[in-house]
């Protein structure tokens, strides 16, 4: 936890952990490693009446601490933290048995960089004991919204986006890929090679933005669609890679069935593709993609939804929409366009129609919102967070 990540207020974040503690016995905040996890709780922490403790499981101090954990935690009240839970999973079956304690006095806050999937336990055996909460990158409510290119640029991860210049922001993107490589993936008892890793995570940044094929890149490592498909899998897990899931609609043409597949920070996207200035992202191939993720993700945050509630769509014939939302009989589609001119495309039309859309927003480059068509609207990225 740095310095850095503190200027950024998060109290969004605070405000809705704070009330999922008063609802569940157990509360896990699932991230990426750095994102500011630690940060976030340890402000919770300061605002709640009654005692903390926090163990951090990277502390060799409170390990051993934790020794004999039912001896050491079954005592405390109040709010205990437990930071980089995936250290240690063995703990899930222990805070079932204390969440179930009559009148529990006790919240526990477990902090992970691990997926529950991944963290298998703690799934199994918490059941209905447990909510999960996702803190993503710092987004543009929490940037301003005047921060959008370097942002955009340098990603959500609060060290990256507070760096004094591009410069310290991609030395510190760099050896975060290292270390996640290097330390972090073996952590979870994982035996692939970090070069492996490596070499697939930048293969994947070149395809960034695009339809998921297991075929060729099994043919690029030389192994089997399944392994490769484990390699995306992690990745995910892992927060660093985002699978944006095909949306199936009742009508007569053969529809994209692959997820897409995105890095899911635009800093690590551009660390991973050598981008240092917003001059070097300008004239690269992958800039209309990069854009697209970016604001994709912005979209994502700004209307709250869950991953679930999240799709794209895509026929043989060409017709696409690069996000579609789903909540109750609600679907609200997204266009991202890195253009200051955007118009009705055939594609958009067909969209509309065939997937029966609320309305359709093209979030554009330009300065201004506006009515493209019925329920189309051309919605400018700088006024994002008054418009959407």
């Amino acid at each position: 936890m740095g310095a850095e990540s503190i200027m950024i207020p998060r109290d969004r974040h605070i405000q809705r952990v704070d009330k999922l503690l008063r609802r569940f016995p157990v509360v896990g905040i699932v991230g990426a490693r750095q994102v500011g996890k630690s940060t976030l709780a340890r402000s919770l922490a300061a605002l709640r009446k009654g005692p903390t403790t926090i163990f951090d499981l990277e502390d060799p101090v409170d390990l051993s601490r934790l020794e004999d954990p039912g001896l050491t935690l079954r005592p405390l009240r109040g709010l205990v933290i437990l930071d980089e839970i995936q250290r240690k999973p063995e703990l899930f079956p222990l805070l079932r048995v204390l969440a179930d304690r009559d009148r529990p006095r006790t919240r526990f806050l477990v902090l992970g960089s691990a997926s529950p999937d991944l963290l298998r336990q703690s799934s199994e055996s918490l059941a209905g004991r447990i909510y999960y909460y996702t803190l993503d990158g710092v987004a543009l409510d929490e940037a301003g919204g005047d921060q959008l290119e370097k942002l955009w640029l340098r990603g959500g991860f609060p060290r990256s986006f507070l760096a004094r210049s591009h410069r310290q922001s991609i030395d510190w993107r760099r050896g975060f890929v290292r270390t996640f490589l290097e330390r972090d993936v073996p952590a979870l008892g994982i035996t692939i090679s970090s070069e492996t890793l490596r070499r697939f995570w930048s293969m994947l940044a070149h395809y960034h933005g695009q339809t998921w094929n297991a075929s060729e890149f099994a043919r690029s490592f030389g192994v089997a669609d399944t392994t490769v498909r484990r390699y995306l899998d992690l990745l995910t897990s892992t927060f660093v890679v985002r699978q944006l899931r095909p949306w199936h609609a009742n009508v007569q043409k053969r529809q994209v069935k692959a997820p897409k597949v995105y890095i899911a920070d635009s800093g690590l996207l551009h660390a991973l593709l050598n981008l240092v200035t917003t001059r070097d992202l300008e004239v690269h191939p992958k800039l209309g993609a990069s854009w697209e993720g970016f604001m994709l993700g912005q979209v994502i945050h700004r209307l709250e939804v869950d991953p679930e509630e999240c799709f794209f769509w895509g026929t043989h014939t060409g017709a696409e929409l690069d996000l579609l939302v789903v909540r109750g009989r609600k679907k609200i589609g997204f266009e991202f366009k890195r253009t200051e001119s955007p118009k009705v495309t055939r594609s958009i039309r067909s969209a509309l129609v065939d997937l029966g859309l609320t309305r359709l927003d093209v979030v554009h480059a330009g300065d201004h919102t506006f009515d493209l068509g019925k329920k189309i609207r051309a919605v400018a990225a700088g006024r994002l967070l008054d418009d959407l």
